[in-house]
C-alpha cells in the first residue's frame, strides 16, 4: 500500500505518520510506500521499513497536485489548509489554499484516472479529507447533526464547506472514493500557539502545565466541541479502511467529541494540576477571536459516526491526560 500525507508537516500529519510507521500497515495492507507532503519540509519517518518521500510543496499550484497524483497512491490523506484565523485576516490566502488546492488535488485524481496510456490500470484511490466544523453557522440548535445545513459565518468554514461539496461529487462521479470527515476543535495542540482563533482552546491548558502563563480572550461561559490528538488520529486512520458504501453518497460527517465550556476546561486542569496552574491564566478579552467563535457550533449529535465505528475522548480529564502523557512524558510542572 502506498500512503500519501498533504499537510505531513503539521501536528496531526505528524502523528499520524507516527502511527502508520509504527503499526505498519493500515487495515491490514503493508505500507511499503510513504510519501509526506507540505509546504515545509516534513521530516523523514524513522524506523520506516519501505520507500518513504519527503516533499517540500504548494498546494496551490496546480503541477504539485499533478506530481503527487502520478504516484497514484492507494490512500491520500489531504491534511493541508491555513487555519481559521489567518484564513479571516487573509482573504485570498485562504481560498488559494483552502479552496483551489482542494480542487486542484481532486482535479488531478480524475485526471490521472484518465490516462490513456494506462487503460488496463484504473486509478480510484481512497481520499481522505479533513473538513471541519465551522462548515455550520448559526443560529444552531441544541445539539447539531449531520442534517443540519452548512452555513458558515467565516471564511474558512466556507472552503471547507465548498472542499465538501466537490468531494461529495468527484466520489458520486466515481474519479476517487472520498470520506470528509468534519474535526472537533483539537485540543491539547502541542507546540506553540498558532494563527488558529481556537488556539487558546489549548493555549490555556498546554501553557499551565509547564508552569508558563497563557491568555484567555474570551469568557468561561463559552461552550466548544473538543477532541484530542489521539482521537483525531484515530478518526483518520478509521476513515482510510471504512467500508465507504456505508456512507452512501453522504460522504462528510460529523466526527464524535466532548462538548465543554472554557470554565470546565479550566476546573479539569486544577483537578489534574491545581490551583498554581490555573493562577498562570490571565484574561485579556478580545473582540476579534469573541465574534469569531461566537459563529462556532457548542455541542454535536455524532451517532451516525459513532455508529460507523468513530471514537472519541470521555471526559476533558482525559484530554488533559493524554497531552501529559504523550507530550509531557507523564510529568507535569515546569
Amino acid at each position: 500500500m502506498h500512503i500519501l500525507i498533504i499537510g505531513a508537516a503539521g501536528m496531526v500529519g505528524r502523528k499520524l505518520t507516527d502511527k502508520l510507521v509504527a503499526e505498519g500497515h493500515l487495515g491490514g495492507k503493508a505500507i511499503t510506500r510513504l510519501t509526506l507532503a507540505d509546504v515545509v519540509a516534513p521530516s523523514a519517518p524513522e524506523g520506516f521499513q519501505g520507500k518513504a518521500e519527503t516533499l517540500t510543496v504548494d498546494l496551490s499550484a496546480p503541477e504539485t497536485a499533478t506530481r503527487l497524483a502520478a504516484g497514484r497512491p492507494d490512500v491520500i490523506y489531504h491534511l493541508a489548509a491555513i487555519v481559521s484565523g489567518e484564513a479571516e485576516a487573509d482573504f485570498e490566502k485562504g481560498y488559494r489554499i483552502n479552496l483551489d488546492g482542494t480542487r486542484h488535488l481532486f482535479e488531478a485524481i480524475r485526471q490521472e484516472g484518465l490516462r490513456k496510456d494506462a487503460p488496463d490500470q484504473p486509478y480510484k484511490p481512497r481520499v481522505v479529507f479533513t473538513s471541519s466544523i465551522a462548515v455550520f453557522g448559526a443560529p444552531f440548535p441544541d445539539k447539531i447533526g449531520d442534517e443540519f445545513f452548512t452555513a458558515p459565518l467565516t471564511s474558512y468554514g466556507t472552503q471547507k464547506a465548498i472542499g465538501e461539496l466537490l468531494l461529495s461529487d468527484y466520489s458520486r462521479r466515481g474519479f476517487f472514493d472520498g470520506i470528509g470527515i468534519r474535526l472537533p476543535t483539537i485540543c491539547i495542540r502541542p507546540g506553540k500557539p498558532n494563527k488558529a482563533a481556537s488556539g487558546f482552546f489549548s493555549n490555556i491548558l498546554r501553557e499551565p502545565l509547564v508552569g508558563q502563563e497563557a491568555v484567555l480572550p474570551v469568557s468561561p461561559d463559552v461552550r466548544h466541541w473538543f477532541a484530542s490528538p489521539r482521537s483525531a488520529v484515530g478518526f483518520l486512520l478509521h476513515a482510510g479502511t471504512l467500508d465507504l458504501a456505508r456512507l452512501g453518497w453522504r460522504r462528510n460527517l460529523n466526527m464524535p467529541g466532548l462538548s465543554a465550556t472554557v470554565g470546565e476546561e479550566i476546573e479539569s486542569l486544577r483537578r489534574l494540576a491545581g490551583d498554581k496552574a490555573v493562577a498562570l491564566i490571565r484574561t485579556e478579552p478580545d473582540e476579534t477571536i469573541t465574534r469569531i467563535v461566537d459563529g462556532w457550533a457548542q455541542d454535536f449529535d455524532a451517532r451516525r459516526a459513532l455508529e460507523l465505528g468513530f471514537k472519541a475522548d470521555a471526559t476533558f480529564d482525559d484530554i488533559i491526560r493524554a497531552h501529559v502523557e504523550d507530550e509531557l512524558g507523564g510529568r507535569i510542572g515546569g
